[in-house]
This record gives structure tokens, C-alpha cells and sequence, in this order.
């Protein structure tokens, strides 16, 4: 196998490099810059370039960073790897391993549908596909993202008129940025958590356009929040921070808001079903575009989609992994949030 799974991750031994691992190692190639992908303390790491910025900023600026173009080729000790575009945050990569004509493909994180925050995701033909299984059962099925964002907007209009600020919690990297980016700024001011402004940069100078945000802590005492759009990590929520808006309606974006009981785990008002990962039919039709004979899925509900995909004809199997996606927890939040330093 070109691929196999040790205590460090998943290794290439004839490249003698790991793919997203989850301890530090000497050489990493790295999917993208979410905490349970971008480990810190490796000796070196591969990137995208487009995700460069925000990989510098989750690793640090000290951190021994190499990056390549889509579709660009580096040869390792023969082994052939490359990366295209997974379309689930700024940067976020598969990366193609061949060897002696056999070829991988490591999803790391994906997403199908577009979003004008990274480049879409680009399906890859190869023997064995890597593909994460976060939103992996029938029930997860997402709207198109426009009508997602008309409902924030309506929402955001309607607590205005009651007189309430609205404070929009998701992922301070990657979600973040493509709320901003799908909201209608003409609507209010918008603001951003501090964990978010620094990332809202690296987007901007990677070539992203995103409307203005401020950072509320800049904002003198009786400004009028009733108008603003406030958007925060999850981890903000219910800290001393939220106080300074006086009245609010508190929502989230995620996928976990299309299960009954999430909004109220998350003690919100409002949960709005914005995903930056596949959902059951994206997933399926993607593993079917890659042409792979062999599947192995990781992070997420593994079994149920190893059964589908075994009933279907392919040979599939379940890999453990330390990590498992997207979470509905506030530890995880607080670890994927964290900048480096």
C-alpha cells in the first residue's frame, strides 16, 4: 500500500513524509490550516499556496513552510505528490500521491459546492480515495447556500426592527470569512471577533474580497448595536464579551443545526445549516467521480458510509483517526480556534 496508518497518522513510506499528522513529524504535508489537520512542532510542512497566509498564521511565522500551485508536481524519493483544490476553506487540499502508476487521493476536509472564499473543489481520478465522512448518513442534505444566507439576512433584518444585535457565531477560520462574504452588507455594520479579523486579512491578501468588519472592542460606549451584525467563534458565546451589545438574538451556522436539539445544546435562538464539508449525496457522487476501486473513510460516521459504499460494489473500510471533523463541541471549537503563539 502506498498509504497505511501509524500512531503519528497517516504516513507514505516510500516518501518518508505524513499526510496531516497528528503528532509532529519531520515532514507534513498538510490538507489545511484547521487545528485537527495543522499540527504544530513539525520539523517541516507542504501546503497549498493559496492557504499559505492562514497556514502561517495557525503554525506561525517561524514555521518551516513549503507550498505548491495547484496541480504542481514535487517528486519525493519517487513518489509523485501533488494537491487540488478540496473547496472546504481558503487553501484546503487533496493531495495526490502516485507511485509506479498506483495513485491516492487524501480529501482532507471537502466541500462540492462553491463558495467565493476558495477555489471549488476539483475531483481527481485515482485507485484508493481518503474521504472524511463528517455529515456521512442520509439525514444530513443541505440547502443551496443562497437561500441559507437570504434566511440570515431576514433574520438580521427582523432584530433590527425589535431593537436587538445580531451575533452570528461559526468557525473563526473558514466560516467566518464566507459569512461575511455571503451576508448583504448593506443591510448594517458588520463586526468581527478578534480570533477572526486577523484571518479576515489573510483572506483579503490572498485575493478574497470581504466587506469591512470592526472589532467591537474598538467601538465607544453607546453605540447603537440594534443594527449591527456581529459575527463570533462559537467559544465567544455566553463570555463576558457579549455583554458590551446590551439586547441580542444569537444564531449559528453550522451543518449540527439540521439536528433537532443542537440550537438548544448551543443555547441560541437561531441555527442556520451552513456546512464547509460534504453532505451525504455530495459525498457519495464525489467518491463516485474519482473513479476510486478502494475507499478508506475517516472522520465522521465511518461505518455507515463503508456499509453504503460495500453494497455498491467498492472496497471500503474505516479508518480510525484522533480527530473527527466538524464537532458540535466547545473543546474542539476552543483547539480549531486557537491561533499559534
Amino acid at each position: 500500500m502506498l498509504l497505511k496508518m501509524t500512531e503519528w497518522g497517516m504516513y507514505c513510506e516510500a516518501g518518508d513524509f505524513f499526510i496531516d499528522p497528528w503528532l509532529p513529524v519531520d515532514r507534513a504535508v498538510i490538507t489545511h490550516a484547521h487545528g485537527d489537520h495543522a499540527r504544530w512542532g513539525c520539523r517541516r510542512y507542504l501546503g497549498s499556496r493559496e492557504g499559505e497566509r492562514v497556514m502561517r498564521t495557525r503554525l506561525g511565522h517561524d514555521a518551516r513552510t513549503d507550498t505548491l500551485d495547484w496541480g504542481e508536481t514535487r517528486e519525493v524519493r519517487g513518489v509523485k505528490l501533488s494537491l487540488h483544490p478540496a473547496g472546504h476553506i481558503l487553501g484546503s487540499a487533496q493531495v495526490r500521491v502516485e507511485k509506479d502508476g498506483e495513485v491516492w487521493v487524501v480529501s482532507g476536509d471537502y466541500k462540492t459546492e462553491p463558495d467565493p472564499t476558495c477555489t471549488p473543489f476539483e475531483p481527481v481520478r485515482c485507485h484508493t480515495f481518503v474521504t472524511e465522512s463528517t455529515f456521512g448518513l442520509p439525514i444530513y442534505r443541505w440547502s443551496p447556500q443562497a437561500e441559507v444566507f437570504a434566511q440570515i439576512d431576514e433574520w438580521w433584518r427582523g432584530n433590527q426592527e425589535a431593537g436587538r444585535a445580531s451575533l452570528l457565531f461559526g468557525y473563526a477560520l473558514g466560516k467566518a470569512q464566507r459569512m461575511l462574504a455571503g451576508v448583504d452588507p448593506s443591510i448594517g455594520p458588520i463586526f468581527a471577533h478578534g480570533a477572526a479579523l486577523k484571518l479576515n486579512q489573510d483572506y483579503r491578501d490572498s485575493g478574497i474580497p470581504l466587506p469591512p468588519a470592526e472589532n467591537p472592542i474598538t467601538v465607544e460606549k453607546g453605540f447603537d448595536w440594534s443594527r449591527a451584525l456581529i459575527i463570533a467563534p462559537p467559544s465567544a458565546n455566553g463570555t463576558p464579551w457579549m455583554r458590551r451589545f446590551g439586547p441580542t438574538s444569537a444564531a449559528f451556522a453550522s451543518g449540527w443545526m439540521s439536528i433537532r436539539g443542537a440550537r438548544r445544546r448551543r443555547g441560541v435562538d437561531r441555527g442556520f445549516v451552513l456546512s464547509d464539508h460534504v453532505d451525504w449525496p455530495s459525498l457519495l457522487s464525489s467518491v463516485q467521480a474519482t473513479g476510486a476501486e478502494c475507499v478508506w473513510v475517516t472522520h465522521g460516521y465511518r461505518e455507515p458510509v463503508v456499509r453504503w459504499l460495500r453494497e455498491h460494489g467498492l472496497q471500503a473500510q474505516a479508518v480510525a483517526s484522533r480527530w473527527e471533523g466538524e464537532s458540535d463541541d466547545a473543546a474542539v471549537d476552543a483547539a480549531d480556534e486557537a491561533p499559534a503563539g
